[in-house]
């Protein structure tokens, strides 16, 4: 008799555990499926895309304009139809003593969830002028949170407005669901930036104006680059009289040829701040189809605050 009730208890034992583990599925392994991680197979398409692309697409439900200008009465005063105003500054702040650093994966799908953004949205990203920069930081950072199908407005506003209405009124939307997705392989951090100074087969890109990179202005807590970077000043990627707009890809290669940079290298852009890099890093991976392509985010903020890591000046030299 006491056999048989300590086989009754046994049973009820595994019987309460498998039901622990059932509903423990349904809360946390359910949802995962729902909303996978960034995989390999799950590549991000971001292109450059003209005013009449723009005119063509407008129809699109699931296509979401993000205005990233970082003054609001030149979005009140004129802008693409339907498009939402978020800074392009409101996608970053301090972190551990750090200024302008991203926010984290939740705070960054907060944001592109109250701008009407879902995790299959197509979306557009413009601003304007020099802001280029702003418009493809946008766009890297929905690359980095998940996002496959992302385009930015070349020309910008300016182009634009010059060949299609704009407007004034404000757009009706309703919050989207926008869970962040993370895809490491589109950024490196400090440790592995240490790792490869000097490896053969890594071309570190820096794309800031040429008295910064050389370290003859007086910036940070120490001015110059990383050892061995190449300064390929990202204006020299634009047209001068629109700096939102590309010059031809032609164009763009013979640059990179001219600065011995090879598709087959392994490619890390680092500027001042993490932002001027994506202009650079979205024409290498995305337009010009270099396979290895990766932002140093923490860039020369970061680096420069290190005083026992190497820096060079000048044509070089290390200090």
């Amino acid at each position: 008799m006491i056999s048989k009730l300590k086989l009754f208890q046994t049973k009820l034992r595994k019987l309460k555990f498998f039901a622990i583990t059932v509903v423990i599925a349904s809360l946390v392994i359910i949802p995962f499926l729902s909303f996978p991680a960034f995989s390999v197979g799950q590549k991000a398409n971001i292109k450059f895309v003209s005013p009449a692309w723009v005119a063509q697409n407008s129809s699109n439900s699931n296509l979401r304009i993000l205005d990233v200008r970082n003054v609001p009465l030149d979005y009140i005063s004129g802008h693409l139809p339907n498009s939402v105003n978020i800074a392009d500054s409101a996608f970053r702040g301090p972190r551990e003593g750090l200024p302008v650093q991203y926010w984290n994966n939740q705070k960054l799908g907060e944001i592109f969830a109250n701008s009407g953004v879902n995790n299959n949205s197509r979306v557009l990203v413009y601003s304007d002028g020099r802001d280029i920069l702003g418009a493809t930081m946008v766009a890297y950072l929905l690359e980095r949170s998940g996002l496959r199908d992302i385009a930015v407005l070349d020309g910008g506003y300016k182009d634009y407005k010059a060949t299609e209405p704009v407007t004034r009124e404000f757009p009706k939307y309703k919050p989207g669901k926008f869970v962040v997705r993370d895809n490491p392989s589109v950024r490196v951090n400090l440790d592995e930036v240490k790792k490869v100074i000097g490896k053969p087969g890594v071309s570190i890109i820096d794309p800031r104006p040429e008295k910064l990179f050389r370290g003859e202005e007086d910036v940070f807590i120490r001015n110059g680059h990383i050892p061995g970077a190449v300064n390929i000043p990202w204006v020299t990627f634009t047209q001068a009289d629109n700096p939102h707009k590309l010059k031809s890809l032609e164009e763009i290669k013979q640059i990179l040829a001219e600065k011995k940079i090879s598709p087959s290298s392994d490619i890390i852009v680092s500027c001042s701040t993490g932002r001027e890099a994506t202009l650079q890093y979205i024409v290498l991976k995305h337009l010009l189809g270099y396979p290895k392509v990766r932002i140093y985010e923490g860039s020369w903020t970061e680096y420069s605050s290190y005083p026992n890591l190497p820096i060079a000046t000048g044509a070089g030299q290390v200090s």
